[in-house]
């Protein structure tokens, strides 16, 4: 199983992503808990893959967040010199 790609990522909308995440998560959890219960098959790679993935959709999420912050931010600021370009 090869490294998933942080285009994968890109691709899906904010709910696909929020609920990626949700489900990396738990995921993780069930890894974790099948380690320590000594339950955990050959495949040890698994949590660092799903790890990784998590980053990634983490990073995306990120993103969108800063850029959406930004957006509003410039339009604050163009209402702010329209603002004040009318009072003079």
């Amino acid at each position: 199983m090869a490294l998933p790609k942080i285009e994968e990522a890109r691709k899906l909308s904010d709910e696909e992503l929020s609920e990626q995440i949700k489900a990396v998560k738990k995921e993780i959890f069930d890894l974790r808990f099948k380690k320590s219960t000594n339950q955990s098959e050959e495949k040890t790679h698994l949590v660092k893959h799903t790890r990784h993935w998590q980053a990634q959709l983490m990073t995306v999420q990120r993103e969108r967040e800063l850029t959406a912050a930004r957006k509003n931010a410039a339009e604050v600021a163009e209402a702010e010199v329209a603002e004040a370009e009318e009072a003079t």
